[in-house]
């Protein structure tokens, strides 16, 4: 099993950015990691052979297990591909993902694609969609593309299912792994036509955004039509305020998961990272024991425990914790560009604290700046994971718009208010 040591973004608690140096590039492992949560889950996420040096390319298909498959979808596919490693941006790894094929005869020209980049899972080989499937609220939002004729691309992004570690928001990993599964797809079925839109939510909307960002230099081939990103991250380079919105430290709080997410990431590239940098006894079990277990567990866990942000994380973290986050941050969590040159959607839950919805607007806003055609929606009392279902109508009819180059709606101008 091909596992590349490396890595990324250090958690959605964010801090001040400084001059820090470049991290260097950990050791490869050969053997699984069970600091990854890595576990051999079948034969097809093992490859055995020299990685090809070419990104994008399509190594393996098969049909997708019965359990994970998406009504709407005639034909459907586990697929393992190239891709840039998202640390070095130069070395190739190994990609899983979903493909799944609409119902019916393809139109002239073929099928559009829609690239979805999905939120995070967790951290672990086995949360990868690929392998487990995806929540009803992603299923239900699939199958709505899937009826209207797109082809569907899922890549798990890097580490989740092929093992080594997952690098969570590293948007340079997120955004190879979504092109070069688009070119994947196109590899895959010569009924796909070349009109992509990309979309994602939450870690997928900084996929999303962070591959339309990276496409004019780095997938100039691939014919991006639209984007769209909802609940997406961004953290402007001096801001001080924290991507993850904590309304209240003193009471019970499930999103405490992502914070145990972003330790994990970090100790998987300096091991000697402990537990008790960052966590108090009360929740150190709870830390050790969710190394292996997806999102939706690690939620239940922390409400079982009714663990608090304030019970669960020290007062002042260890210094190389902090140091840590901060050489991330700097590394991997900025989008190369704000300028795009195709247009964007931006679907925003007003209620939404992860990540909080005034950083999704700092996006709006700052994108617009740098001239990209940005159509913006606010979707009042709507938080973190309802604005994808909310958003779907106004993003088919974006979509749509993309797809036969009319014009599109400009909403750089929205009252965020």
């Amino acid at each position: 099993m091909h596992m590349i040591r490396k890595f990324m973004v250090g958690g959605l608690l964010g801090f001040g950015l400084q001059q820090v140096q470049a991290l260097p590039v950990p050791v490869e492992h050969s053997q699984p990691n069970s600091l990854y949560g890595d576990k051999v889950l079948s034969a097809f996420y093992e490859w055995n052979e020299k990685i090809p040096q070419h990104p994008g390319l399509l190594l393996r298909i098969e049909p997708l297990d019965e359990g994970i498959r998406l009504a709407e979808s005639q034909e459907q596919y586990r697929i393992l591909f190239s891709s840039t490693n998202g640390l070095d941006s130069r070395s190739t790894t190994l990609v899983s993902g979903s493909l799944f094929i609409p119902k019916g005869q393809a139109p002239e020209g073929g099928w559009p694609l829609l690239v979805w980049g999905h939120g995070t899972v967790g951290l672990a080989d086995q949360c990868a969609p690929s392998w487990s499937g995806r929540v009803y609220r992603n299923a239900y939002y699939l199958n709505q593309w899937l009826k209207q004729g797109y082809a569907i691309v899922e890549p798990d992004y890097q580490g989740l299912g092929v093992g080594g570690p997952h690098l969570l928001i590293n948007i340079p990993q997120l955004s190879f792994n979504i092109l070069d599964s688009a070119r994947a797809a196109l590899k895959a079925n010569p009924k796909i036509a070349n009109k992509i839109i990309i979309a994602g939510q939450s870690q997928g909307g900084a996929a999303a955004f962070g591959a339309a960002s990276y496409s004019e230099k780095y997938a100039p081939d691939l014919n991006i039509k639209g984007t769209i990103a909802t609940g997406v991250i961004y953290k402007p380079k001096q801001s001080k305020q924290a991507t993850l919105n904590i309304a209240n430290r003193q009471i019970p709080n499930p999103a405490l998961a992502y914070q145990i997410l972003g330790f994990h990431v970090l100790q998987q590239y300096d091991p000697s990272l402990k537990t008790t940098d960052v966590f108090t006894e009360k929740a150190a079990a709870l830390v050790e024991h969710s190394r292996s277990q997806c999102v939706g567990q690690i939620f239940s866990d922390v409400a079982f425990e009714q663990l608090s942000f304030a019970d669960a994380l020290l007062e002042y973290p260890s210094e190389k914790y902090l140091t840590l986050q901060r050489t991330f941050e700097q590394q991997f969590s900025q989008y190369p560009t704000l300028k795009i040159k195709h247009p964007v959607f931006i679907g925003t839950g007003v209620e939404d604290k992860t990540p909080d919805a005034r950083n999704q607007m700092a996006l709006v806003k700052d994108a617009c700046a740098q001239g990209t055609a940005v159509q913006a929606h606010l979707y009042h009392g709507r938080g973190h994971s309802e604005a994808v279902p909310r958003s779907l109508p106004d993003a088919l009819n974006f979509a749509r718009q993309a797809l036969n180059d009319e014009a599109i709606p400009n909403l750089c101008s929205i009252d965020f208010n």
